[in-house]
């Protein structure tokens, strides 16, 4: 059934974009893991696949692509979070990353500023290996003391 749900997903936006009235069984680490099997890295081979859900249930998604110049290249969040934006909505309801690794890979310090720019405190991240094993924290759990718009304010 994953397989007939992924193929009758469109791309939108550089991402899937899921209808969950229309594929409610889709997950976000399901449909992290399909993105990332188009990820970019012919220098690490560490291929990562983000998804982040919004308030209105939309999915988007994104992977890592490398350059050659390392610094150049982009991550799986960076991605999804980039193709939520293309498509005009700022608010992620919940995260998901996914990695061929040992264990679940955390969001980097960058990627976790990114999330806490569209998303609160509270929503979950949900960090999972290809072979099953997951980690769930949350926003405020990845990046404590984060910095906000409200420090650019001046009293």
């Amino acid at each position: 059934m994953l397989a007939s749900t992924l193929d009758a997903l469109h791309r939108r936006a550089g991402g899937f974009t899921v209808d969950q009235k229309e594929f409610p069984v889709m997950s976000l680490i399901e449909a992290a893991a399909k993105t990332r099997e188009n990820a970019h890295a012919p220098y690490s081979n560490f291929k990562v696949g983000a998804a982040v859900r919004t308030v209105d249930g939309t999915v988007y998604t994104g992977c890592n692509v490398e350059n050659v110049a390392y610094p150049e290249g982009t991550c799986a969040e960076a991605g999804a979070i980039a193709a939520m934006c293309a498509a005009g909505e700022y608010q992620i309801a919940e995260v998901a990353v996914i990695a061929d690794s040992p264990d679940p890979v955390p969001p980097c310090g960058g990627c976790r500023q990114k999330l806490a720019e569209f998303a609160a405190g509270d929503v979950t991240v949900t960090m999972a290996t290809t072979d099953g094993k997951t980690k769930t924290v949350t926003v405020a759990d990845l990046l404590p003391g984060a910095f906000d718009a409200g420090h650019m304010d001046r009293t």
